[in-house]
């Protein structure tokens, strides 16, 4: 059955022994069991970030922001190098991946699409309200948060803001460390907060054009 056929027949549907109104029917179709949310092999939420997808048993299908409102950018440090990161979060084994992961040369790679909820910030609210970049390095290591990492991550943050509509400051930006019940401490005492959001808020211009112009296509 398709969605078109699901959708058809009336204000509302029994499914699965409750009756779900058709506009809830609308947002949530793709959760009947059969059902496919489709979506493209590599298609990228943030231009230029290189596609590497991660492990399935890493995070969750969703249909984000109609599901879950995405309210929060969690910033992580991984504790390792950008391959480090990749691989292990295409392991299944490891149940864990953020959306993007930042290089320190400023290379980005995207691993779950943002509609999707990625299990990164130890708390399962936290995961589905918010989108997840990890940053190559460690947290000791203030020599590892390069310029270009700093501008590549600020860049990807202020789409997200963009995107979703959010203001740039440290309610909505914050660190894995943050997050309620979190066991973390990334990203850490040398990561420049000030710095950061001066740059997310001075990507925020060209972020904007870019959606605009993606809008009109």
């Amino acid at each position: 059955m398709g969605r078109r056929g699901l959708l058809l027949g009336g204000a509302a549907v029994l499914v699965g022994g409750g009756v779900l109104a058709q506009d809830s029917l609308a947002r949530l179709w793709w959760r009947v069991p059969g059902m496919t949310k489709p979506r493209k092999e590599g298609e990228l939420d943030h231009a230029g970030a290189q596609w590497t997808a991660a492990a399935r048993a890493n995070w969750r299908l969703a249909d984000r922001p109609d599901d879950y409102r995405i309210d929060r950018v969690i910033i992580h440090v991984v504790q390792g190098s950008f391959p480090t990161a990749l691989r292990v979060f295409k392991n299944p084994g490891h149940g864990a991946a953020t959306h993007y992961v930042v290089g320190k040369d400023g290379k980005v790679a995207q691993m779950i699409r943002e509609l999707d909820v990625a299990f990164h910030a130890g708390n399962r609210s936290f995961n589905e309200r918010s989108i997840g970049i990890e940053h190559e390095g460690f947290v000791d290591r203030p020599q590892d948060f390069t310029d270009k990492m700093y501008a590549a991550s600020a860049k990807l943050t202020a789409g997200i803001c963009v995107r979703y509509a959010l203001p740039v400051d440290r309610e909505h930006i914050i660190g894995h460390v943050e997050v309620p019940g979190t066991d973390h401490t990334d990203p850490g005492p040398h990561w420049d907060w000030e710095r950061y959001l001066k740059l997310v808020s001075a990507a925020l211009p060209e972020a904007r054009a870019q959606r605009a112009a993606e809008a009109g296509k």
